[in-house]
């Protein structure tokens, strides 16, 4: 699959992920946040590492620039 996310689309959203984990360490999410954040963050860490936003391909965005042929 080619990537569509440019590197500080893929920065943000690791960042996120990682927020997410230490307010989820340090006890400050409720049960119900918790949940619904932690699988946000995983989503956001694994497009994050891999590149690739499902969301973006039917619409035919993307953030990574255009690399010179």
């Amino acid at each position: 699959m080619k990537q569509n996310m440019g590197i500080a689309d893929r920065a943000i959203r690791i960042v996120l992920a990682a927020v997410v984990a230490v307010l989820y360490f340090t006890n400050q999410l409720s049960m119900t946040a918790a949940i619904i954040l932690g699988i946000l963050a995983v989503i956001f860490l694994a497009t994050g590492i891999v590149g690739v936003c499902p969301l973006y391909l039917p619409f035919g965005l993307s953030t990574k620039r255009k690399g010179k042929a």
